[in-house]
């Protein structure tokens, strides 16, 4: 365990260097709205912060087995994890319940590189049938950034190409708004408002996880699951995914994309692509 707790420290240390040196909101109040990505978990007494694509589903899975929802993880439904409501929110407390947890809980984060991140949700939520991102995203992308698009594509919104993605994603007048999908985790988790007691990374994922379930004495039985949770049989975003949806925009789009994640680069230490 020596050589995990010290790359804790250290992830901790980076982490709060760059928000000394870029923000000036340490003394801010932490209001409701800093807090509605972070899961609880009463028993074993442990916040989450839900940063999707970087094993969100399987997380709160644990979450559900340690608050004795389910039994095991493997017999949680993907629908069931992320609509059965059956984990309470932080902003869900008053605001004395909120404090009090912030205080005393094991606060935790899991972060993956900004890009595989991404490329990830494009793949998941553009090139999959899907009755919410393909109408609200797809429709208005397409529309706005695609010449002679046919009728069908404007109907339905699928279809959406990855570099019209990124032309959404850096648009300052996006049609659409932000998706919790492809924000940056420094505005879903706020760390330099909230001081996290542990970061993991999608990277060293099965590591950081039974790592933590260590620290926090979770049972000895339960280990972080390995099965990915959607589109089970499709390879998952590696690198050189990432590297062959990158190598279809230009120059200045890939400098332009990293600068809009700059922020995550730097505060979790990943290298610039």
């Amino acid at each position: 365990w020596k050589s995990l707790y010290q790359i804790q420290r250290e992830r901790k240390q980076i982490m709060r260097e760059t928000c000394s040196k870029y923000k000036s909101n340490n003394r801010r109040i932490i209001t409701p709205y800093h807090v509605s990505r972070i899961f609880v978990e009463d028993k074993y007494r442990v916040l989450y912060c839900e940063v999707p694509k970087a094993g969100c589903s399987n997380w709160k899975r644990v979450l559900m087995v340690l608050n004795g929802l389910a039994s095991s993880t493997k017999d949680i439904q993907h629908n069931t994890v992320h609509y059965g409501n059956y984990l309470k929110r932080l902003d869900g407390f008053d605001h004395k319940g909120i404090y009090h947890r912030l205080n005393t809980y094991t606060k935790m984060l899991f972060i993956r590189e900004p890009f595989e991140k991404l490329v990830s949700a494009f793949r998941d939520k553009f090139e999959h049938p899907n009755n919410y991102y393909h109408p609200v995203f797809g429709k208005a992308i397409i529309s706005r950034y695609r010449v002679n698009a046919t009728k069908e594509a404007l109907r339905t919104g699928s279809g959406v190409k990855f570099k019209e993605f990124i032309q959404y994603l850096l648009d300052v007048h996006r049609p659409v708004g932000m998706d919790i999908h492809w924000d940056h985790v420094n505005r879903l988790c706020s760390p330099c408002l909230i001081d996290y007691d542990f970061v993991g990374k999608f990277e060293s994922m099965e590591e950081d996880a039974n790592f933590f379930l260590h620290l926090i004495g979770a049972p000895q039985n339960l280990t972080f699951p390995k099965f990915k949770d959607r589109h089970s049989n499709e390879e998952r975003t590696t690198t050189k995914i990432t590297q062959q949806y990158f190598a279809q925009l230009s120059p200045s789009q890939r400098q332009r994309s990293y600068d809009f994640y700059y922020m995550d680069y730097l505060m979790f230490n990943y290298s610039k692509p």
